[in-house]
């Protein structure tokens, strides 16, 4: 038996769902044979000579996997608000062999190029926010915390440190009673977000469900009010009984609300 009609149905109800697809792909950085590049959202109406503020995403993955899709959702709502939102690659262990090291390397020089590049890509360089879920939430973390993570070559004199963070369930705390500590212990003291909080830490906002397996509320906790101490904004949103990874699941709505209302009150979005 046909269904004409739910055929018809389907048929103009798949654009509606299409998944979000960047307008752009841009190489920011090239490490022997690997390309890795940014997928750039931008608002309607953009132009080169625009002055936007913008934002970074990187991807988790447990600094072994993932992609930048996982944050399309997020930066094709806030190109819709105004933003120039971008989701990076960077290299991962599954794909390049790499090491945590290696990826924050990656994610400093993701938002130094953009810094680099930001009349071309119409951003204002003065405010380039970053953000990213789990392992990716360690890698923006880093960028405006941990010190000397630096690719050989680069223009230092060009910072990499984000304005401002948004951090989903992020692992950044990797001392020794943290997430990954036995892949970062070597050098875990300049890389763990947690233990390189001062008064230059980017204001932060973090969401994280209180059943989530690899951090704990208490490390959410404490990493709030270290950065009260140093007297930097932080505000910390918990999630009953949600796990790791909630944010693009049962939470998304409620989760982009409250980056809108901090992101709004940086000045990284207007008013609605």
């Amino acid at each position: 038996m046909k269904f004409p009609a739910l055929s018809l149905f389907f048929a103009f109800a798949l654009p509606l769902i299409a998944a979000p697809k960047p307008d752009e792909l841009k190489i920011y950085k090239k490490v022997g044979d690997v390309e890795l590049k940014l997928h750039i959202f931008n608002p309607e109406g953009h132009k080169a000579d625009d002055s936007r503020p913008a934002i970074i995403f990187f991807f988790g993955g447990g600094w072994n996997g993932g992609t930048p899709s996982q944050f399309y959702p997020q930066s094709e709502y806030l190109a819709k608000r105004g933003m120039v939102a971008i989701s990076a690659e960077y290299r991962v262990k599954s794909r390049n062999g790499t090491s945590p090291l290696e990826c924050v390397k990656d994610g400093n020089s993701a938002v130094r190029w953009v810094r680099t590049h930001a009349a071309e890509l119409g951003i204002d360089p003065k405010m380039i926010a970053a953000g990213g879920g789990s392992a990716g939430g360690h890698v923006a973390a880093a960028t405006g915390i941990a010190k000397g993570i630096f690719e050989e070559g680069e223009d230092l004199k060009v910072s990499s440190r984000p304005e401002a963070l948004v951090l989903f369930n992020p692992v950044y705390d990797n001392g020794p009673k943290g997430y990954g500590h036995k892949r970062v212990q070597d050098y875990w003291e300049k890389i763990s977000p947690m233990h390189n909080l001062d008064e230059k830490t980017p204001p932060t906002i973090v969401f994280l469900g209180t059943k989530d397996s690899l951090i704990p509320v208490a490390t959410a906790e404490k990493y709030r009010d270290t950065m009260k101490k140093a007297g930097v904004r932080s505000e910390l949103f918990l999630y009953e009984g949600q796990p790791h990874g909630f944010f693009n699941k049962g939470k998304y709505k409620e989760t982009v609300k409250e980056m809108d209302i901090f992101l709004t009150s940086l000045g990284y979005l207007k008013k609605e």
